[in-house]
């Protein structure tokens, strides 16, 4: 636990670049057909942006609705 307190010591930038590759640690060979099935389904994400199909949502946004939905369960 020791290392966790002073993992959240570091600057926000720094928390986030340790927590990338910690879960980068984890990952074992990529399948290739679970990448190429990300890389098509990203490519659409963009295009829906891109055409103006979808909406961004405000990340303050949806961590409120994240944490009101937490407080009432």
């Amino acid at each position: 636990m020791e290392l966790f307190k002073q993992a959240c010591r570091l600057p926000e930038k720094d928390r986030a670049e340790l927590a990338g590759l910690l879960l980068e640690s984890l990952e074992t060979e990529p399948d290739p057909a679970v990448e190429q099935a990300w890389a098509k389904e990203i490519e659409r994400r963009v295009t829906e942006l891109d055409v103006g199909t979808v909406k961004t949502v405000p990340w303050e946004t949806v961590k409120a609705r994240l944490l009101g939905r937490l407080r009432e369960s």
